[in-house]
């Protein structure tokens, strides 16, 4: 069985997801008693994003092939980032490691790509939501990418980082998230919503019957993680 390695701490509540993801993901495919190798490097989510926000991409680059490495230097045979926002330079840092990286990005894609799904909403963090990667990766699919109107990405970055990575999770931010994908629906005419942002998923678990189709980055790519542990 692979070893996976884990940058975390982008933020620690989806990390802690991630785990616990993946222990169910393989035992439900293993029921043999035993537990997948994982390990996982936290990493100071400030850094990266003060890099981010200074478009220091290629230290940010630097910065993250150092932290990929430490995985690979204690047994990791494969990688991931517990995150979306730091596929803004997954190709440049792929390059760069002795390892293969496994991408959300990808991972989502094929999931929404096996769903049907041609034209998907994308909440997340204003670098993701601005950013270039999930468009162009689902392009090469044939799905197109929508995302928020200006005030709405400033309301969904501002509580994604003022309460999200901080754990917190209020019924009037999930009620506002839903308001806006409903818009989405009817002004996009989307037939799928990508949560990308590893923390929305623990936002919106308890929504229940939903007129969209949430695509879950984190249980996505944690399950990803688990095929590949065991291919």
């Amino acid at each position: 069985m692979r070893t996976v390695g884990i940058v975390g701490g982008i933020a620690p509540e989806s990390t802690i997801q991630y785990y616990r993801l993946m222990i169910a993901a393989y035992r439900e495919r293993k029921q043999d008693g035993r537990y997948p190798p994982i390990l996982i490097n936290s990493i100071d989510m400030k850094a990266m994003l003060d890099l981010i926000a200074a478009k220091n991409l290629t230290g940010l680059t630097t910065y993250l092939v150092g932290e990929i490495e430490k995985l690979a230097q204690a047994g990791a045979d494969f990688g991931l980032f517990a995150s979306n926002t730091p596929h803004i330079v997954f190709d440049e840092v792929q390059q760069q490691t002795s390892i293969r990286l496994l991408s959300i990005v990808e991972a989502t894609c094929e999931s929404a790509r096996r769903m049907g799904l041609k034209r998907v909403g994308l909440l997340g963090t204003r670098f993701t939501m601005q950013g270039r990667f999930y468009a162009e990766v689902f392009s090469r699919q044939g799905i197109n990418i929508v995302v928020p109107n200006p005030e709405e990405q400033e309301y969904i970055h501002s509580k994604y980082m003022g309460e999200l990575v901080a754990g917190i999770f209020l019924p009037e931010t999930r009620d506002k998230m839903l308001a806006i994908a409903s818009r989405m629906q009817e002004q996009y005419k989307i037939d799928g919503l990508v949560l990308g942002g590893t923390e929305l998923p623990l936002l919106l678990h308890e929504v229940g019957d939903c007129a969209i189709p949430f695509l879950d980055t984190t249980k996505i790519h944690s399950e990803a993680a688990v095929e590949q542990m065991l291919s």
